[in-house]
């Protein structure tokens, strides 16, 4: 099969699991045995122009813009599954491609201007819900009303008469709450796929389970993470390590019990590498989260998660039976003395989650059958 994918990466400024999982996608495909060319814009290569962010605001805001129109048809695929098109693509060339097109919707921006729906240290679907333009009003793109005015605009008429959205034959989401977030915002059930995320298996020299008695977080230090929140009732008496950065750090540090170290980042390779060691994964997230990739490298790891209600990786921990889900108004010290105790039992079953659930053969497999659902709705849509 040939497949073109279009994704425009994001800055390598700050840690994106989004360009992670295209370059590991494209990756399997072609293991797979299929033909795939990566249609690609670099934000950091684009933004060395001193007009770049005025014209990605135009380009965001009419969908005119760059095009891989062109390309493609020259191409000739068999399918085109778009992961990404902001800031870098337009949009207004989607609906003249008129073979199988799959989307992927790694977050919630055809709903949110701020991406994540979470303002004001809370869940927000203000603008899903009917308010357009609460978004704007509140600047819930960079904090700045005049950087969310194009966001604000290209959806002003919310996901259904998204051109990507209206357009696209077949939509992955990546979790049950985000299939369920936008089936409620009206997308066709018929047309959303759940097709999780991988993450590659363990390599043999990866570290052996060793319980250190250490807790561990992972995220970047801003607010919809929840870190500073849980660091602020983190028991003295539990040991936890921080791994991350962002503009909360000082007051991360200002907020955390000495029994907490601040290990700044860490590459990839080297978390996972480290991951058996921890006791487990608590996962704070404030907001829904599309499918973090941590997740799947901690079940890989065999790795347990501690997850805060809300998140979609709360309800997977949930479903899956692969840790413990606490709510913010518990206490937290008789949560994590019940999970030092149960996680031990649970690395096993959690590496067999992984396994049946999260591997590249696993995704392969759905992708591959989304890609023929895609076409043969295609096939069908030909006078």
């Amino acid at each position: 099969m040939k497949i073109a994918v279009i994704h425009s990466f994001y800055t390598s400024r700050q840690p994106s699991g989004e360009n992670v999982a295209v370059r590991d996608q494209v990756r399997a495909l072609r293991a797979a045995g299929h033909d795939v060319e990566l249609f690609a814009a670099h934000t950091d290569e684009l933004a060395e122009n001193p007009l770049y962010t005025l014209r990605a605001a135009a380009r965001v805001a009419s969908g005119r813009g760059h095009s891989p129109l062109a390309r493609l048809r020259a191409y000739a695929p068999d399918v085109v599954h778009v992961h990404n098109l902001f800031p870098n693509f337009g949009r207004s060339w989607v609906p003249k491609w008129d073979g199988p097109l799959v989307a992927t919707l790694h977050n919630y921006r055809p709903l949110c201007a701020g991406t994540n729906l979470y303002r004001s240290g809370a869940v927000c679907t203000r603008c899903p819900d009917g308010e357009r333009w609460a978004g704007l009003r509140h600047g819930c793109y960079r904090n700045s009303r005049a950087a969310t005015l194009p966001l604000a605009w290209a959806g002003r008429n919310g996901p259904t008469r998204d051109p990507l959205l209206a357009r696209a034959d077949r939509l992955v989401v990546l979790s049950r709450l985000s299939e369920r977030t936008y089936r409620q915002a009206g997308l066709p059930v018929e047309r959303l796929m759940l097709v999780p995320n991988f993450v590659d298996a363990p390599q043999s020299d990866e570290a052996e389970p060793d319980d250190t008695g250490r807790w561990l977080v992972a995220a970047r230090l801003t607010a919809e993470k929840g870190v500073l929140e849980l660091l602020r009732q983190w028991p003295a008496h539990e040991s936890l390590d921080v791994i991350g950065d962002g503009e909360l750090l000082a007051a991360c540090r200002a907020a955390a019990p000495s029994s907490v170290r601040f290990l700044g980042s860490l590459d990839r390779a080297e978390l996972r590498r480290r991951m058996p060691s921890w006791r487990g994964l608590v996962f704070p997230s404030r907001c829904y989260e599309g499918a973090p990739c941590l997740e799947v490298e901690a079940l890989a790891a065999g790795l347990p998660i501690l997850a805060f209600e809300g998140s979609s990786v709360a309800e997977s921990v949930h479903a899956l039976g692969t840790g413990l889900v606490t709510r913010w108004n518990e206490p937290l010290a008789p949560v994590l003395t019940e999970a030092a105790t149960r996680f031990p039992s649970l690395r096993v079953h959690c590496r067999r989650v992984y396994t049946g659930h999260f591997t590249e053969q696993a995704w392969t497999t759905r992708i591959t059958r989304t890609y023929e659902e895609a076409t043969h709705v295609a096939v069908s849509r030909t006078p």
